[in-house]
């Protein structure tokens, strides 16, 4: 049985990759802090395979008890700020775990011989390339950060290729374009729209409050993309990866096919307004990928549509909102039987 390390296993992608890796036989650990051990009231009801280990992750001494402990065959650091938005509140916390944690952790693997063949999967991301040169983004092209969250990715990358040439470690870097499910929180725009759509079917909204409508993203299905993390570890050579669909669309094309599949008819902008305060201080107009090269080497393509993705979504978010409002009628009841 192969052993697994996941940080940010309670993040979206984290739980996805999770699931994936039970399902094929390994053992997962996840690291954890503090805070996010007790922040997702569900993850023993919906993880019970995976161990929890507590660790600091500003502290060298404490990551490296903790990996020596669990001796992994594949490592996958997936933690890193919780969003773009919160890298521009919070700079330095974004740099201390999105830049500075991956170090730490390669130089645990360097330092200790009974990790050298210990697989690394890195999370980087499409944010690197910022608003550089237009045009479909591949492994080659040039990064243009515009954030501290993308500029904290960028460090952790560009140190990655450093430790895989000049220490021989597999390391694999997949630069994943924007990637959700009804995982997401709120704090991104994607499960931001369809949670207001779905508050506007239950008639607790009138409105989606957007900033600008007209940045396109390359959007995919999250459960699509770590296998991909999973396939760069199995490859012969590490190597950086593109995962995407190679289709962009806007923010108003994924609001209105939001609002679509909720089966609201009326013009997509009546259910729509904008608020200049939402808008990013560097906001990335355009930004799509070419994965050919994650099709040529490992076989990958996505599955889920930008469609379907949407409808998934939308489905999940509506049928909350109905569970939600079935439990306030409840309680209501309840409460009405007890004062008689």
């Amino acid at each position: 049985m192969k052993t697994a390390i996941i940080t940010g296993v309670t993040g979206q992608d984290g739980r996805f990759l999770a699931t994936f890796l039970i399902s094929k036989g390994y053992r997962v650990v996840g690291l954890v802090s503090t805070g996010r051990i007790i922040q997702s009231t569900d993850w023993a009801k919906n993880f019970p395979e995976v161990e929890l280990i507590v660790v600091d992750f500003n502290d060298s001494n404490s990551l490296a008890n903790a990996i020596l402990r669990v001796g992994p065959d594949e490592f996958y650091n997936l933690a890193a700020a919780s969003s773009v938005k919160y890298s521009f509140d919070h700079p330095f916390e974004t740099a201390q775990i999105t830049a500075m944690m991956p170090v730490r952790i390669l130089e645990i693997l360097r330092n200790n011989q009974e990790l050298g063949n210990v697989k690394f999967y890195q999370a980087s991301s499409s944010e690197m390339f910022g608003n550089g040169a237009t045009g479909q983004k591949n492994e080659d092209s040039e990064f243009f950060p515009t954030s501290p969250y993308a500029v904290s990715k960028l460090f952790a990358h560009q140190t990655c290729q450093m430790y895989r040439k000049a220490y021989g470690i597999f390391i694999s870097c997949g630069i994943l374009f924007n990637h959700e499910s009804s995982l997401r929180s709120e704090n991104f725009v994607s499960r931001k729209i369809t949670r207001d759509v779905a508050r506007i079917v239950a008639g607790k909204k009138r409105k989606i409050t957007l900033g600008s409508l007209s940045p396109r993203r390359d959007w995919g299905y999250a459960g699509d993309y770590v296998e991909a993390m999973w396939l760069m570890l199995q490859h012969e050579i590490p190597e950086n990866y593109i995962i995407a669909t190679g289709k962009s669309h806007s923010v108003f094309e994924f609001a209105a096919t939001a609002i679509k599949a909720a089966g609201l008819t009326s013009d997509p902008m009546s259910y729509i307004e904008t608020d200049s305060t939402l808008i990013r201080p560097l906001e990335i107009e355009a930004t799509w990928g070419d994965a050919s090269k994650a099709l040529e080497d490992l076989g990958w393509k996505p599955k889920v549509s930008f469609e379907e993705l949407i409808q998934k979504m939308v489905a999940f978010d509506i049928d909350l909102e109905t569970r939600s409002n079935l439990s306030s009628l409840l309680a209501s009841r309840n409460k009405d039987e007890y004062s008689s």
